[in-house]
């Protein structure tokens, strides 16, 4: 059965007929990107065709929620970029839950994240709002080419709000320091380029973490 054949039935089903099922079931294939396999058999398409073909006849009938298991799992990059565009777009106007392993996932389409652990809700926040429980949160990852000298790092975790300095790689001429605040809410990497560029040092990059889902999915579900 081909594409359009298979949504022209679930249409049915879902009690259209007519104009406005070949208006519903046209609307659909263009919004899940169906076009060009409209007339190709379901059973030929690829995992990620399949997938989208799910989308289309799950919102046939232009549901209010809808509920998603895992829907990239096993899916390549271009497929799951897909799939989480349709996920974005259909969002405007739905309300979308879905599970996911998958913490990149969480990030990119989601405004509302729950974890659960051994079947109770450990944490219900949005994606930033987790990220800001990581240990990550707010820190400065300073990257210099040359090493800084050992009074240099020592001055910088003198500095005003700096908690702590933490070597982190060398690689040739250049030295990596992680650099943690006292309070992840204030910015402290101005303060950092500045004790630096004072000594001559070069910088090469200056990155403030903004914390890391698997960072804080650990800790909340493991304690550590």
């Amino acid at each position: 059965m081909t594409v359009v054949r298979y949504l022209d039935f679930c249409a049915e089903i879902r009690g259209f007929s007519g104009a406005a099922k070949r208006k519903r079931v046209g609307e659909t294939i263009e919004r899940c990107f169906l076009s060009g396999v409209r007339h190709q058999a379901v059973n030929t398409l690829s995992k990620g065709y399949k997938q989208r073909v799910c989308f289309a006849q799950s919102i046939l009938h232009d549901p209010d929620y809808l509920i998603l298991d895992e829907p990239t799992d096993g899916l390549d990059p271009n497929q799951k970029h897909e799939v989480r565009l349709m996920i974005r777009e259909m969002s405007v106007t739905k309300a979308i839950i879905f599970s996911t392993h998958i913490l990149d996932e969480v990030d990119t389409v989601c405004s509302r994240a729950i974890i659960i652990a051994d079947g109770k809700v450990v944490a219900d926040d949005t994606p930033e709002g987790l990220r800001r429980r990581s240990t990550f949160h707010g820190s400065v990852i300073l990257t210099v080419t040359g090493a800084l000298p050992d009074d240099l790092t020592a001055a910088i975790g003198r500095l005003d709000g700096v908690a702590s300095v933490k070597a982190v790689e060398t690689d040739g001429d250049r030295q990596t320091v992680r650099i943690f605040p006292d309070d992840p809410e204030l910015p402290i990497a101005d303060r950092v380029i500045a004790s630096v560029s004072q000594e001559g040092i070069g910088i090469a990059s200056v990155f403030v973490e903004q914390g890391r889902l698997d960072d804080v999915f650990r800790t909340i579900t493991t304690g550590k």
